[in-house]
């Protein structure tokens, strides 16, 4: 019973990082009906980036964690402004291979400035687990549920209650509407480059945090990605909770089956979750009249 928990519980942990990335797929896909597969790349840039300025200025994780959430927006905003805007029009297919296109920019980049050696982001915080019955989290992994409970609370009462959030929910209902009603569209597609690159800044630091940098961490957003096929693609909070669930499904896999299920388990759930419903969890059904 004890493995059982202390798997279940670092898979929850695991599964944060996850849901960070996640939220930031379906942030851009809902307004924008684009997949950003460089949004593992974007968080593997940012993390390298707080590597520079905890070496520069000496950092702790919170000031680094603002920090990088700063430049990510900043860089998400230039990738909107310089690469997707001029795209506008353009079909979808054009827009996703500018994407794929960035992502391997942004690696060879990462390699050709910092090397491809593994370097420790050391900000500061304890590396001693943190018991919690039987099982042991690391500090980092017990900041990022903190964060998670912040992140979604803050995002949910922004959609909700804020008139930008309620503009990007009816651009992501319909654009053409969106337009007529006078939002301006544009302004809404970078506010949504810029929330999903600060929550790709979140999930960089906490993955280097707990993991160590290394060239290889780009591959963590394409874990991610079943989270948000899982939670439905056009739903952030749902990605938030897929994300939770493939980590969970991820380490009791790994740890009952045997090694290798681990990469296989998101892919393997989310065959089984699409034949019930193809939209995802919380994904809405879409209805076209023909």
């Amino acid at each position: 019973m004890d493995y059982f928990i202390q798997l279940l519980v670092s898979g929850i942990a695991v599964g944060l990082v996850y849901g960070f990335i996640g939220m930031g797929f379906a942030m851009i896909f809902r307004a924008t009906g684009v997949v950003n597969f460089a949004q593992g790349e974007l968080m593997m840039l940012v993390a390298y980036i707080g590597f520079t300025l905890v070496g520069t200025f000496k950092l702790g994780f919170w000031a680094l964690l603002l920090a990088s959430i700063g430049v990510s927006v900043f860089i998400g905003l230039l990738v909107e402004v310089l690469l997707i805007r001029p795209m506008l029009g353009q079909p979808v297919f054009s827009t996703v291979m500018v994407t794929i296109g960035l992502a391997v920019i942004i690696r060879s980049v990462v390699v050709l400035i910092w090397g491809a050696d593994p370097m420790p982001l050391a900000t500061g915080l304890s590396t001693t687990p943190v018991r919690i019955g039987p099982a042991g989290l690391y500090p980092a992994q017990l900041y990022a549920l903190g964060i998670m409970a912040c992140v979604v609370g803050g995002l949910w009462a922004f959609f909700r209650f804020s008139r930008t959030g309620i503009a990007m929910r009816a651009t992501a209902n319909l654009q053409t509407t969106a337009l007529l009603m006078g939002i301006n569209v544009k302004r809404i597609f970078a506010l949504s480059w810029a929330l999903s690159a600060g929550l790709a800044a979140i999930a960089g630091v906490l993955v280097g945090v707990i993991y160590d940098l290394n060239p290889g961490m780009w591959l963590t957003g394409l874990r991610s990605f079943p989270a948000v096929i899982l939670g439905g693609l056009d739903s952030v909070f749902g990605a938030a909770l897929g994300g939770v669930l493939i980590g969970v499904a991820e380490n009791l896999s790994e740890g009952y089956i045997g090694r290798g299920m681990k990469e296989i388990a998101g892919f393997v759930l989310i065959l089984v979750v699409l034949m019930v419903r193809p939209y995802g969890l919380f994904g809405k059904a879409e209805i076209e009249r023909v």
